[in-house]
């Protein structure tokens, strides 16, 4: 290269081949663009190939996690304070989201991005990054109660997101497959589909469903770091980690130090959760099944609310008393209100009859109630319905907008109320939900009528037909968005299933 007459080499990187996953690639790998001639190579790191070096070391990282389970990682750092990566990370955030003690938005922080991104990068590379206190609001629950939800700085944001991304390249080899809650190419509608075909399939004849009291402000943090410890020895990850817990609250202008418990709302907490659940509950339960069960056992979890489904009542019930002490060594705790043990199961209507009682009782998960039911060939199968208080929270919300907005233009509340329907029905909108979603729309109907009879004068008052018409053009009609979970899931029975 550089010699005399003679024009550069043209240094040509690879490119990963689309499929490749994640994984060893399946399909060959194809050349990228060349450097042009006496052209220096820092002109040609594009974001694009800078992407492609962030995912060849996730993959390293994922390969060797993998490779050795019980491998304790030292040098990890350095991916997260890596530009490019914090550039990545600044850029999956919401832009809208609200600031935190420091005052920074999205926007604003992005108008001097590169410097910004390398002042930050040169603080965490030589420990001069300071974490900020986590400013605590308050968001009203379906119950009554009041959520606490930490809002962190953005900075804070950033690193953690950064953190995030290389730390889920080693758990993600490590948490089980009855674990859905926040972990990447995951949603709460598989955690639903696994419910549903693991308790059609399987011998379940028992459930448990479970939640644990105020998990996550209950998170001892000695144990935290415990656990994040069988994996990680990279001291400066483990300080940063420790920073963010110690790191306390602002809450109306006073700062409160947090002895335990994550803050709601960080990227950090939702990864530190998991691995905090993975070591006190995921592990045990497939231990205890494995060692002590006489029948088949399911489980599916998304974050701390999980469901235990059993072939035999008295598994059931010598699970549920051992849980209660394996999780109070871990200064956690069931909700004894949120926890309860059912008869459920293609039996369970049968049974129940037999004995005289009613029909058999129901459980809520991520936001349905699940029912005992049969289809139209008269074979069992698990029913979904929205949760009645779901429902009547979301209408009480609407209401008050619709009276906010009440002297709005008609298009502009239509549009609104469109997208309102639009985002129910995406979640909602899963197989034998129809009615429940219809009843919600016509629900929607109704409020939006009494509103704009409020504004109108007696003689132009609005009738049920300009009401239908309005409907028709504005308020989109239920449809069903999801598939049945037995084809999403794609479950083998003879194999290794998604719930276990």
């Amino acid at each position: 290269m550089n010699g005399g007459g003679k024009s550069d080499r043209p240094v040509v990187p690879l490119k990963d081949a689309n499929k490749a996953g994640g994984r060893p690639p399946s399909a060959e790998r194809l050349e990228g663009r060349g450097l042009a001639k006496e052209k220096p190579g820092e002109q040609t790191r594009f974001w694009t190939q800078g992407q492609i070096d962030l995912n060849d070391a996730l993959y390293r990282i994922r390969k060797a996690a993998k490779g050795d389970r019980k491998q304790r990682f030292t040098a990890l750092w350095h991916h997260v304070y890596n530009v490019n990566r914090l550039r990545q990370a600044f850029f999956a955030l919401k832009r809208e989201a609200s600031p935190g003690v420091d005052g920074a938005t999205w926007s604003k922080y992005r108008e001097m991005l590169e410097s910004n991104l390398k002042d930050l990068s040169g603080r965490l590379q030589r420990g001069a990054y300071r974490a900020h206190p986590v400013k605590r609001v308050y968001i009203p629950k379906s119950d009554g109660r009041e959520r606490p939800i930490g809002i962190t700085a953005l900075e804070d944001k950033i690193v953690q997101r950064a953190a995030v991304e290389v730390l889920n390249a080693i758990y993600e080899t490590d948490f089980l497959g009855f674990s859905y809650g926040f972990r990447p190419g995951r949603s709460q509608h598989d955690a639903l589909d696994a419910v549903t075909v693991g308790i059609e399939k399987k011998k379940v004849k028992w459930v448990l469903d479970a939640d644990i009291r105020g998990f996550f402000d209950t998170m001892n943090h000695d144990w935290v770091m415990e656990f994040v410890s069988h994996r990680i020895a990279d001291r400066r990850v483990l300080r940063h980690i420790k920073k963010w817990l110690k790191a306390g609250v602002l809450e109306e202008g006073v700062w409160r130090e947090v002895e335990e418990g994550v803050p709601q709302g960080g990227s950090i907490s939702p990864l530190l959760a998991n691995i905090y659940l993975h070591y006190a509950l995921d592990q045990w339960v497939h231990q205890w099944r494995n060692r002590h069960a006489r029948g088949e056992i399911i489980m599916v979890r998304y974050a701390d609310d999980f469901i235990l489904g059993f072939q035999y009542e008295e598994d059931a019930k010598r699970l549920h008393a051992d849980l209660r002490e394996r999780l109070k060594k871990f200064n956690l705790e069931l909700s004894e209100e949120k926890t309860r043990l059912i008869e459920f199961g293609r039996f369970a209507a049968s049974n129940r009859a037999e004995r005289g009682e009613g029909k058999p009782e129901t459980f809520n998960f991520l936001g349905f109630v699940h029912i005992c039911g049969k289809t139209r060939a008269g074979e069992f199968c698990v029913l979904r319905k929205t949760i009645a208080k779901r429902v009547a929270a979301k209408l009480k919300d609407i209401s008050v907008e619709l009276r906010r907005r009440i002297n709005h233009r008609t298009a502009d509340v239509g549009r609104w109320l469109r997208s309102v329907l639009s985002g129910h029905y995406q979640y909602y909108g899963v197989p034998r939900n129809y009615k429940s979603m219809n009843s919600f729309r016509q629900s929607v109907i109704e409020r939006w009528r009494r509103v704009l009879r409020r504004r109108s004068d007696k003689k132009n008052r609005i009738t049920w037909e300009r009401m239908k018409q309005l409907a028709d053009q504005w308020l989109p009609k239920p449809k069903i968005a999801h598939p049945y979970p037995s084809i999403r899931l794609n479950v083998r029975i003879q194999g290794r299933s998604p719930v276990r």
